[in-house]
């Protein structure tokens, strides 16, 4: 399987503070890569260098070529949606389909009008009559008509509903996905993409706490919920976090035999949300 994205040593100041500090790592293709962190991360840093848009320190691949001295060719192949993206008020959406068809080869004007079709988005309609979640339903059409190897997420659906958060995800597996695409996602809401990442990234002052696959993931890390009577024996096996719940405690387990857990209580997998929460602990002490 070839790398969509390889780093070594790929690092990134602004004056004396480290946004990326030495990081490694590698994306293949065929993945949904959740990056999380918490602000101040290092996570947009991390996506303007795989998107050519700021310089950097170390070596940085994606889709073979260097995206600060390559990024013209680098961005026939890539895709970027931004919480922040913003279309002029007074464009049409016809407008807009023209734009992106006569900048981008890769574009499919069947393809981005069939997505339309499935929504309230009029070819007339000017922007500034789209409610936020229309705009973010134009964006995705656009995008998706795009045959790009490689989509960049970044807060996508900041700011949106649940149905238009959930529409949206479900439109990218359905309409969008295959193994030869890759897409890179972060957010703040990762109880929603959980179902859908196969790698998940945490990143941390700049620097790469946890890289793994989910299976690897949910073979490494456990939560058991022990009554008060075991609680002691749990806290000497070093439990990554405690918490309680219902005058029962939950410990989050690193790398400890199954079955020694078992005789503890009961098992489950933990969430995102909550590996998150103990990966990050002390993050804004």
């Amino acid at each position: 399987m070839s790398a969509i994205v390889q780093a070594r040593g790929l690092s990134k100041s602004y004056g004396t503070t480290k946004a990326l500090d030495a990081v490694d790592f590698e994306i293949d293709a065929g993945r949904i890569v959740g990056l999380i962190g918490p602000n101040g991360a290092g996570k947009t840093t991390a996506l303007k260098a795989i998107l050519g848009l700021t310089d950097y320190e170390g070596k940085l691949e994606v889709l073979g070529l260097d995206p600060h001295t390559q990024r013209t060719r680098l961005m026939e192949q890539v895709c970027f949606i931004a919480d922040v993206a913003v279309l002029p008020r007074w464009l049409r959406v016809r407008e807009a389909i023209e734009f992106v068809g006569g900048v981008h080869p890769r574009f499919s004007r069947e393809k981005c009008l069939a997505f339309l079709s499935h929504t309230k988005i009029g070819q007339g309609m000017r922007v500034r009559e789209l409610s936020k979640g229309m705009i973010v339903q134009l964006h995705l059409a656009l995008v998706m008509a795009i045959d790009a190897k490689l989509l960049v997420l970044d807060e996508p659906t900041l700011g949106l509903d649940i149905l238009y958060r959930k529409a949206f995800y479900e439109s990218l597996l359905s309409d969008y996905f295959d193994e030869q695409k890759t897409i890179i996602v972060t957010t703040h809401q990762v109880e929603e993409i959980e179902h859908i990442l196969t790698d998940l990234m945490f990143i941390r002052n700049g620097k790469l706490v946890l890289a793994a696959t989910m299976d690897e993931v949910g073979d490494r890390y456990a939560e058991v919920m022990v009554n008060p009577d075991k609680a002691e024996i749990a806290r000497a096996l070093k439990p990554l976090n405690e918490r309680q719940v219902f005058g029962k405690s939950i410990f989050l387990f690193d790398g400890v035999e199954r079955s020694r857990l078992a005789e503890l209580g009961e098992l489950h997998k933990p969430s995102v949300a909550d590996l998150f929460v103990a990966t990050m602990k002390g993050t804004y002490a």
